[in-house]
């Protein structure tokens, strides 16, 4: 199974195709957390994903349309699994889908910290017509969260002073996280989960926001 997943070539391990592109946008991420984008070369990008520089061209037609990609796919990969979230909570009040969106993005920032950090960080290294992109999905992704936020005001079930605001405070809360969350600490994942929730539902005044969230770290 092994010789049918993997091949060597000059050396280098070759992933399967259908896995080349996220590979070598999980290994530029990798570096480019840990370099620094203006410090890493496409060399060593193509080492990371097992691939010579030539067959990187393959894939992606410079480093900015890279860190276009890790960019721009970061926040598809948010909205995309913070939306199967609401979806899995249908059924309940709009408490209940805004709680599973805020559950879902301080998940995602936590584990995927480092691609959240070079969202945040490399912004600037982007060129004009591809940061206006990528800005242009944060503010779609940020409209989705405030609809949410708006419903549970329009419910009476949450106290809104200002929907856009109140988003800003949560994706603030969890790129915070992403920068000093470690598994293994004194809080587990799901407790600065829960935590967090807590901390947003509070924010809005909903009056049973202990009771939805539920115990953390043993205590109510």
């Amino acid at each position: 199974m092994a010789n049918e997943m993997l091949k060597r070539c000059d050396g280098m391990t070759v992933r399967p195709e259908r896995n080349t592109a996220q590979n070598i946008r999980e290994g530029a991420a990798k570096l480019f957390f840990e370099r620094g984008y203006d410090a890493t070369t496409l060399r060593q990008v193509a080492s990371s994903a097992g691939l010579k520089v030539g067959s990187l061209y393959n894939h992606i037609d410079s480093k900015e349309h890279l860190l276009q990609q890790i960019m721009g796919g970061i926040i598809d990969d948010l909205l995309e699994r913070v939306q199967d979230a609401v979806a899995a909570a249908k059924g309940g009040d709009s408490v209940d889908l805004l709680q599973a969106a805020l559950a879902e993005h301080i998940t995602f920032h936590a584990e995927r910290a480092q691609e959240v950090f070079i969202g945040n960080a490399e912004l600037r290294s982007l060129p004009q017509d591809a940061r206006e992109l990528v800005i242009k999905k944060r503010t779609d992704y940020e409209l989705f969260l405030e609809k949410l936020v708006a419903e549970a005001g329009n419910d009476d079930l949450a106290d809104i002073i200002d929907a856009k605001i109140h988003v800003y405070s949560f994706v603030a809360q969890a790129t915070h996280i992403a920068g000093w969350f470690k598994q293994g600490g004194r809080y587990s994942l799901n407790d600065i989960v829960r935590i967090y929730t807590r901390l947003a539902l509070r924010e809005l005044k909903v009056v049973d926001a202990d009771e939805r969230v539920g115990p953390i770290g043993g205590r109510l």
